[in-house]
């Protein structure tokens, strides 16, 4: 990277310096959600903790509906590192969401992602960075879990029950991907960018190092013990709504891939007998005739299953329809799925000579693969690219000496 792009601060104390000397420039990503009471001291204590021998550079990422981005422009001016401002006018991914923005226009070797509530210790940049050199690791994870690291700074303990809860969670449902991880809820992390696909990202809420985790790959992990601090000012941004987001997020991970759809579409399926057979009992105690609450039933479990199908398998895949549209489609392929399933089984009883259990059995598995194809074709057919975005436009907004591509950022 050139020299004219980084603006390098004035020496620190030795005690705060990084133990080797690191060779690789940075680019220091920090999500905001109206955090201007937290800026100014963030870049105060990150001006304490960089080393002048290391390129670095800070993007704040912002969806704030506060004064967060005037702060930041305003604390920037007393720092020789560059800083820029990148405002989202819509907060797409919520956290997440904004720290993949922020990837995207990383050119640097290294990328990490902190919090700028302070939550995060500064002085350990240079050590997340500096272990990833030593080790050879293409991810950095500073853990709670390790000896030495506390998760202190958590608001009582229904927060630290809850913490640990989605961490013994996401480690049994991505037992693979996360193996070396002792706390992939973190927020506090160094990525060598050469290992980022920020394109394959689908973040949805706060928990970015779980997306990079399961879909990135990275060859080698290595982690580093922190103590979770206590916010320095402002309230948590962590609420039941994100709480459920974060189980969506699971979800939408865990069946990434056709064989966990098909299998995830299986037992949705199976779940929609509840209502189904709920509504068949309200209907028939309420005087209607069998055959027609038959019908009527069968659309309460197509319900649900539209429901779930749309929350846990399909929810990157909803744009291209209105939501009309997809209802439409999947009842009407929901309840062609009976219409399918009777001629199939005297077909293969009368063609093929087989007993009746065996050919239900049969023509039930057969249209369920069907509906299974037909779903996933005709109702969430793979999102169109959105590589070529004309709609936006942008206009910068930095500190000197800022690098080019990061700026504050609107959408028409």
């Amino acid at each position: 990277m050139s020299e004219d792009l980084w603006s390098l601060h004035a020496p620190i104390d030795a005690e705060l310096a990084a133990p080797q000397a690191l060779t690789g420039s940075v680019t220091l990503i920090v999500p905001t959600f109206n955090e201007a009471g937290n800026v100014a001291e963030l870049l105060r204590r990150l001006g304490d903790a960089l080393p002048d021998h290391l390129p670095c550079a800070v993007l704040f990422v912002d969806d704030s509906t506060d004064d967060t981005p005037a702060a930041i422009e305003k604390a920037a001016a007393d720092h020789p590192f560059p800083v820029s401002v990148l405002h989202r006018e819509v907060a797409e991914g919520g956290l997440g969401g904004a720290v993949v923005e922020g990837m995207k226009r990383a050119d640097t070797d290294w990328i990490v992602v902190m919090d700028a509530d302070l939550q995060h210790p500064p002085h350990l940049v240079p050590e997340l960075v500096g272990e990833g050199e030593r080790t050879g690791a293409d991810l950095v994870v500073a853990s709670r879990y390790l000896s030495g690291g506390s998760r202190a700074g958590l608001a009582g303990s229904y927060r630290i029950a809850v913490s640990r809860g989605a961490t013994w969670l996401t480690k049994g449902l991505f037992p693979r991907a996360l193996r070396g991880l002792s706390d992939p809820m973190s927020g506090f992390f160094a990525m060598r960018r050469s290992a980022v696909t920020a394109e394959a990202l689908q973040p949805l809420g706060y928990k970015i190092l779980l997306e990079l985790a399961v879909r990135c790959r990275p060859a080698k992990v290595a982690e580093i013990p922190f103590v979770f601090q206590d916010r320095f000012s402002g309230e948590s941004k962590s609420t039941a709504r994100e709480g459920m987001r974060f189980l969506a997020h699971l979800a939408s991970l865990r069946s990434a891939t056709p064989l966990a759809r098909m299998i995830g579409f299986g037992l949705i399926g199976l779940s929609g007998f509840v209502p189904n057979l709920a509504a068949l009992r309200l209907l028939t105690h309420a005087g209607m005739h069998y055959l027609p609450a038959e019908i009527v039933a069968n659309q309460a479990g197509v319900l649900w299953n539209f429901l779930l199908i749309e929350t846990l398998l399909f929810r990157d895949r909803r744009r291209h329809r209105h939501w009309a549209d997809r209802v439409g489609r999947f009842a009407l392929l929901a309840n062609a799925d009976l219409l399918l399933r009777i001629p199939l089984i005297a077909v293969f009883v009368a063609r093929f000579g087989m007993e009746v259990l065996p050919a239900t059995a049969l023509a039930l598995v057969t249209t369920f693969v069907l509906r299974f194809a037909a779903t996933e074709a005709l109702v969430y057919l793979p999102r169109r690219s959105r590589g070529s975005r004309g709609s936006r436009t942008s206009r910068q907004s930095r500190t000197p000496g800022a690098p080019a591509k990061a700026g504050r950022h609107s959408r028409s």
